[in-house]
């Protein structure tokens, strides 16, 4: 009996198949439509796949990047808890990666402000980016959150409009 169970065991793990760059790019390719929207019947899946590669391979080079990309798929889907979920993975096992701090700005721009209406969760989320990332390339996209956290589209429209006057006035 113990055999038969070794046996089935080892069955199942040989079973499942390694995902590889390729099956993810095959995968990738069915997640929008002709008319470039999403595929809201194939992007779970997709992302889905993108995760299991980096459960297979978390030490890959691209790991991050698919982890990422399965990130974006569930904000787009408007999926909050697995979004969070897939950003504290990136942030605290690819902290080092270029998408760890995408992933924040990320997260607090579409989920919490956007979806959920929530400032003060995208400001800790902004802060943190500031904070733990200071060379990032996002940093200043970052405080321009957190300083438009809040007002309208028209508020945000005229501070925009205020910051480029006193940036043209610096170079005249």
């Amino acid at each position: 009996m113990m055999m038969f169970a070794l046996l089935a065991f080892g069955m199942m793990a040989c079973g499942e198949k390694k995902l590889t760059q390729e099956d993810l790019k095959k995968a990738e390719a069915g997640l929008f439509n002709e008319d470039k929207s999403m595929n809201l019947e194939t992007a779970p899946k997709v992302a889905e796949k993108y995760c299991k590669f980096v459960e297979q391979s978390p030490d890959d080079p691209t790991a991050a990047k698919w982890l990422y990309h399965a990130l974006e798929i569930n904000v787009m889907l408007k999926n909050v808890d697995k979004s969070e979920e897939l950003c504290k993975q990136l942030t605290e096992h690819y902290s080092d990666s270029d998408w760890a701090p995408m992933s924040l700005l990320l997260m607090g721009n579409f989920i919490y402000n956007d979806h959920l209406n929530d400032t003060a969760r995208a400001h800790v989320a902004f802060q943190r980016l500031i904070d733990e990332y200071p060379e990032s390339e996002w940093v200043d996209d970052a405080q321009k959150s957190i300083d438009y956290l809040g007002l309208t589209p028209d508020e945000i429209m005229t501070l925009m409009m205020i910051d480029q006057m006193e940036e043209d006035e610096t170079f005249d």
